[in-house]
């Protein structure tokens, strides 16, 4: 039996998180993360450690955040599940920096709930991590009440959160006697769950099966044949469309939920180990996504949504009654009718977003912007502003502690309003920003939103091409923090990104740090190309989305390496920092 030493470690917002580790007997450099299921802990992982049988192999658990050694009796609020994501994010990038363990070194054996946090994980913040195993995914867990998802969703959006208690009983998890009494008698075992978690936890099930193709990294996936717990049906769809090119799929009959505590679990412990010393001793190099716009999944759905919809058809008559309904009634709306004029994609909307104070004409047409503004989409613009503001802010704290100054540089700066926010009550450690944008409009507006900011001296705005090398190389004074926002989303062409990143990189100073955003998910991706218009000439705004990998690879291969990303609970925009090589 490996005896464990327990630790702590910091979350992003300083919350103290418990873990486990075994330390290899013989070291190599290689870990393994094991990812507990809902209302569970690391110690439950004990058996696994010891079955697998890696001698050369670190160990190490966590107990997530609200559970085991990590709940907080104290706290009266619960997380989403995209804290949980960040926070595993934080685990290993504590694993790599505390115990000298690089991240490609690293892999990723989950349960259930674990393993939807690994995929989402995987997805969203595209980590260059070695294989992942995921036993009995909960992508849809099995509730038994009639509409109990609709019925929990609308007390949900009425009452605000609360906790239910899970339904399953240890005899339904295992036949393993030995697993069943432990459960029962396990004191950190915690049967309440959050409503807003099991909300997230469906959602993020869907848009992950939905969106696999997205998820490169060597992945095996276990499935319980018996199992009452969670549906089998999105398991094996998830694995049908992931994108991996090595993967596979392990089917175990009779086996209950916890596929890996089960009484026959040999069968899937020796699975895990072979497929995990066969991703350690691989050469293979992980797949490049440099011409996903030229082939690929992204580069199909751009190509079906700029083909027109058959006007009889059952979305066709419903996107064309959403564009009529904007053109009449909806003007009503002040964001509508700002988008109709300028493009939704338009600096002078995005900053309509930001500012999220509901206006229209008629009461009526306050309660269609209220909506409007509330739309999915420009929540998590918002949320993309404030991650934004925290990536710029720990940027210059970066350079102030390095001695190094800090000229900040936008090249597609919009109105310039999340800059202006991030440097706020900072300006004195701030040497100089440069604010560029291609539309005159931006320029004169962004202009006069400085002057009322009263930051006239340092800081100034003027007309640039982002996607014009030459014109961004020679930015002066060298920037030593660029920040690109919005920008890459809206032009699928990856050569336009390779001559913006290879400007930035020659503009800036070595040891210099990159903020840049991605859109690797859009729930309303399809209805945005059938209804709003664009900044370009009122032509449709269909956008290619980019994988999170296919973006950091652009990224990376301009000569910046990325050391931190944070994006919003539906994983619909990220936002990265990455620093300039060489310094």
């Amino acid at each position: 039996m490996r005896v464990p030493e327990e630790a702590f470690f910091p979350a992003m917002d300083g919350t103290r998180l418990f873990y486990r580790h075994w330390p290899a007997a013989n070291p190599t450099g290689k870990a393994i993360v094991l990812l507990h299921r809902g209302h569970e802990h690391s110690g439950r992982f004990q058996h696994v450690v010891d079955e697998l049988d890696l001698p050369t192999f670190d160990m190490f658990a966590w107990d997530a955040r609200g559970h085991g050694r990590s709940y907080d009796p104290a706290s009266t609020d619960s997380p989403n599940l995209g804290v949980l994501v960040k926070d595993l994010d934080t685990f290993v990038k504590h694993v790599a920096e505390a115990h000298g363990i690089a991240v490609k070194n690293v892999a990723v054996v989950s349960q259930s709930v674990g393993s939807v946090l690994a995929a989402a994980w995987v997805h969203d913040f595209a980590p260059k991590i070695r294989s992942m195993v995921m036993a009995s995914p909960a992508f849809a867990v099995k509730l038994y009440v009639p509409l109990a998802r609709l019925g929990l969703s609308v007390m949900h959006a009425l009452f605000g959160n609360f906790h239910v208690n899970s339904y399953v009983k240890a005899k339904a998890l295992t036949h393993d006697p030995e697993r069943i009494a432990s459960y029962e008698t396990d004191p950190l075992i915690r049967r309440p769950i959050s409503v807003k978690l099991l909300l997230g936890l469906f959602d993020a099930g869907d848009r992950l099966v939905a969106d696999a193709a997205a998820i490169q990294v060597p992945t095996q996936v276990l499935i319980s044949g018996s199992d009452w717990v969670v549906q089998h049906k999105p398991q094996h769809d998830f694995f049908d469309r992931l994108g991996s090119a090595v993967k596979e799929k392990h089917f175990f009959n009779g086996f209950f939920h916890d596929t890996l505590g089960e009484k026959d679990r040999k069968q899937a412990i020796d699975k895990v180990r072979e497929f995990l010393v066969k991703t350690f001793t691989s050469t293979e190099a992980a797949p490049s996504l440099a011409d996903a716009d030229r082939k690929g999944f992204t580069k199909d759905e751009f190509d079906r949504l700029q083909q027109p919809l058959p006007l009889l058809s059952p979305k066709g008559w419903s996107f064309g009654l959403t564009k009529l309904g904007m053109k009449t009634g909806g003007r009503l709306s002040r964001g509508i009718r700002l988008g109709l004029e300028t493009g939704f994609d338009s600096g002078s909307t995005l900053d309509y977003i930001y500012r999220n104070e509901p206006k229209g004409f008629t009461p009526i047409g306050t309660l269609i912007d209220w909506f409007y503004l509330n739309a999915i989409g420009w929540r998590g613009i918002r949320i993309r502003k404030q991650n934004l503001e925290a990536l710029l802010r720990r940027s210059i704290e970066l350079l102030s502690q390095a001695s190094q100054p800090v000229r900040i540089t936008d090249i597609a700066a919009g109105h310039g309003r999340y800059v202006l926010d991030a440097i706020k009550g900072r300006t004195q450690a701030v040497e100089s920003v440069l604010f560029r944008d291609y539309s005159d409009t931006n320029v004169q507006q962004g202009k006069e939103l400085i002057r009322r900011h009263g930051l006239n001296g340092n800081i100034r705005f003027e007309k640039g091409d982002a996607f014009d090398r030459a014109s961004v190389a020679a930015i002066d004074p060298k920037p030593t923090l660029c920040v690109v926002s919005g920008l890459y989303e809206l032009f699928p062409d990856n050569d336009l990104l390779r001559k913006s990143l290879g400007g930035l990189a020659d503009a800036m100073e070595r040891g210099g740090y990159l903020v840049y955003t991605g859109q690797p998910w859009h729930p309303q991706l399809e209805m945005i190309a059938r209804t709003l218009p664009s900044h370009r000439d009122g032509a449709p705004w269909v956008m290619r989305r980019r994988a999170q990998a296919e973006l950091d690879q652009l990224v990376e291969a301009a000569g910046f390496q990325k050391v931190d990303q944070l994006a919003d609970e539906w994983g619909i925009f990220t936002v990265s920092l990455a620093r300039r090589s060489g310094g």
